[in-house]
Order: structure tokens, then sequence, then C-alpha cells
């Protein structure tokens, strides 16, 4: 089984309205899809986001988007909040489902919108499925791609740790053993290169590019 993460840029027609809002305000850092519920026979659907940047100037957004019609915003401190949202369901949105569904696809939460509206997502399946997936959103017209990463998926390390290579988990691995991210630190750099077997420049080169890679897979960077 394989998994694809990918940034994809798709065209404002077919941005959700608080997509748009978070491109065009500079009050807002990100949004985050977190989980959803689909109603089948139904045009109406749940959806739990979370959120980073002005609480206030995002409620006076989705309060004017006509599709929907009731939410929940709850607030965690002050630059962040979880939006529990019923939505009517879009044509866009079931266009856009039906793509992966065909290819039986799995979509891996969360889906995150950056602030210039730009989709970060992780998807699981074959490489056949994969490959065509990303054919067919290139073909779509003002739509951009962004292949971010193609591999094994393996959930035992958990989607943070996904965004890294072998090399770099099992670097970062042995570093954390050695109690090289304790406070204070209870390995040097050289120690954790002499127990991988690299050497020292090495060793700083990959684990720059794992937390590099970690920490912008948190802020959807």
């Amino acid at each position: 089984m394989r998994y694809l993460r990918a940034r994809l840029d798709l065209p404002a027609e077919l941005h959700h309205p608080m997509q748009e809002f978070l491109r065009e305000s500079d009050r807002m850092e990100r949004e985050e899809l977190l989980t959803w519920n689909v109603l089948p026979g139904r045009d109406v659907e749940y959806a739990l986001f979370y959120a980073v940047g002005d609480r206030a100037a995002y409620r006076e957004a989705i309060d004017d988007v006509d599709s929907i019609p009731e939410y929940t915003l709850t607030p965690i401190d002050d630059e962040s909040f979880y939006i529990y949202v019923c939505q009517e369901t879009r044509e866009e949105e079931r266009v856009w489902r039906t793509v992966f569904a065909d290819l039986n696809l799995v979509v891996m939460p969360p889906i995150v919108y950056d602030s210039r509206a730009r989709t970060h997502i992780t998807v699981v399946g074959t490489d056949d499925s994969l490959s065509t997936l990303v054919e067919q959103l290139e073909a779509g017209p003002g739509v951009d791609v962004e292949v971010l990463e193609l591999g094994d998926f393996d959930r035992r390390h958990g989607a943070i740790a996904g965004q890294l290579t072998g090399r770099q988990l099992e670097l970062v691995e042995t570093a954390a053993e050695l109690g090289y991210y304790e406070v204070p630190r209870g390995a040097s750099l050289e120690t954790v290169a002499d127990a991988a077997g690299v050497a020292r420049s090495t060793a700083s080169t990959v684990l720059r590019r794992a937390e590099s890679a970690v920490m912008g897979a948190l802020v959807g960077a």
C-alpha cells in the first residue's frame, strides 16, 4: 500500500467560501479539516475543523456562507479554535469526492488549508490509482499539483513521522533514544553520529531536514 502527500492549488471557482476567506484575509494562518461525516442519500454533512487565526474575523466570514446553516465555534486559546459545522453539500464537493471514490483511494485527515487557500492532502491507495489521481488533477484547468512525497504507507510511525524518509526516521529515532532532544540534552550531535555510523556533518544535515519536514507539516507549510 502506498501513500501520496501533495499540495494542490485549485482555481478560485473550486474553493469553498471559507477557503477564499483564508486566501483573502491576513488574519488567518490555516484551517484543518480533522474529520467529516457525509450522510448517505442526504445533501447535508458534518465536519470538525481546527483553525489558527482571528476568531472574530472567522465568525464574521462563516456567518455569510449560505451553505452553512449551523455551526459551533469553540475557543482553544487566543489564536486557535475548533469549528463544528453542519453544511449543505455543494456540487463542487460531490464531484471532488467522486474522483477519489472511483479510484478506491482513502484520504487521510487532516486536510490542511493554508493562508493561500492551497490544499495539503495525504491519500492512500495503489501506485496506479495514485498516479491516475495526479494525472486527472493536473488535467483540470487551472489546477496546480505539487507532489511532496510518495512512499510506502506505514501508520506505525504516525501521520507526522510519515513526512520523513526512512533514513531521516532512523536517525531521529536514534537521536531520541540517546536523549538528543531532551532538555537539557542528554547526548551531543557527535554521539548521535557515532551511534548511527555517519559523519557529524551528515547527521546534522539529516536531522535538520527531518525537523524542517515535521515542523512544516505541523503548520501546513
